[in-house]
């Protein structure tokens, strides 16, 4: 499995339940790296989607114990072991913060957007920097949006 996000400088992934900061070109990176495969997600990062809804082009695989939550167009799972039943290999673990510690350990792959900025935050993802079972492979050039510095960095499990 792959799993994509974008973080600040620190490792941060959200605040309040929502992204610290939208980026069109990543938004764009997005949607090239996910479509036509399966995603997998929990229930709060859906409902920042637009709409509320699930992506299109996408099987949307979703983790969440809410028996009553049963979006159209969406698979939901209550637990890890079900999903991961269901979930093919070519999935992208695309969050929250919760999702992605569950199965960091089942991706060998990472597609991160590094934001060279630091924001107040609430969730994080393991700094993949300072794990040995992680390698950076490869690494853009800094990008500029709206006076934003970033850059895409992509990780492979050693």
């Amino acid at each position: 499995m792959n799993l994509i996000a974008a973080v600040d400088a620190h490792w941060a992934l959200g605040k309040g339940g929502d992204q610290l900061v939208y980026i069109s070109q990543d938004l764009k990176r997005f949607k090239t790296l996910t479509t036509g495969h399966p995603v997998i997600l929990g229930r709060k990062t859906m409902a920042t989607f637009p709409g509320g809804r699930p992506l299109k082009g996408r099987r949307n695989l979703i983790l969440s114990r809410n028996p009553d939550f049963a979006p159209e167009g969406a698979e939901v799972f209550p637990d890890l072991d079900s999903l991961l039943a269901q979930a093919p290999e070519d999935a992208c673990v695309i969050g929250g913060a919760s999702v992605y510690q569950a199965l960091l350990d089942k991706c060998d792959t990472a597609y991160i957007t590094k934001i060279h900025k630091a924001y107040p935050a609430d969730c994080w993802l393991p700094d993949l920097d300072a794990d040995p079972s992680w390698t950076l492979a490869e690494e853009s050039e800094p990008l500029e949006e709206n006076g934003l510095t970033f850059h895409y960095a992509t990780y492979k499990r050693t």
